[in-house]
């Protein structure tokens, strides 16, 4: 995989246009792949449905999780991803705006490497981003890929 790839699981279309617009206003240039529900994230993390074609082994550098999504929650995307030796190392950063502390309990619980709650102003969600872009996309080092 040559450019760094972000995979955002986000069904709230305008929550998606903020976070692509702070990404752009931000020189967060990598390939961002958008699925709008937990089934479809999970789709595409095991290259099955929709997304059968892809490489399996091809994973994003960071998947950005919203925890209210149809189909499947994103609680339940995260322990799948867990329990699968593929995407166990998989780094997952919760981006809600939840403000429950039983979701940042289980969050980490369930293995989140980050929990970051959505700022409601777009100069501090385009901070967030920049930070989270900074961090996640450029200091942090992933463990090399597991074998499927």
């Amino acid at each position: 995989m040559t450019q760094k790839t972000i995979l955002l699981v986000e069904d709230n279309p305008d929550d998606e246009a903020l976070t692509l617009r702070a990404f752009k206003k931000n020189n967060i240039s990598n390939h961002l792949v958008v699925v709008r529900d937990g089934a479809e994230a999970l789709d595409y993390l095991f290259a099955e449905g929709a997304f059968s074609g892809r490489e399996a082994g091809d994973l994003p550098q960071v998947v950005l999780l919203d925890l209210n999504l149809p189909k499947v929650g994103g609680l339940e995307v995260l322990r799948r991803l867990r329990a699968d030796a593929r995407t166990r190392l998989l780094p997952v950063v919760i981006l809600t705006s939840s403000r429950e502390e039983q979701d940042i309990v289980e969050g980490y619980r369930q293995g989140a490497n980050s929990y970051v709650r959505k700022p409601v102003n777009f100069d501090e969600f385009l901070g967030a981003a920049r930070q989270l872009g900074l961090y996640w996309l450029l200091l942090n080092e992933v463990p090399p890929a597991a074998p499927g």
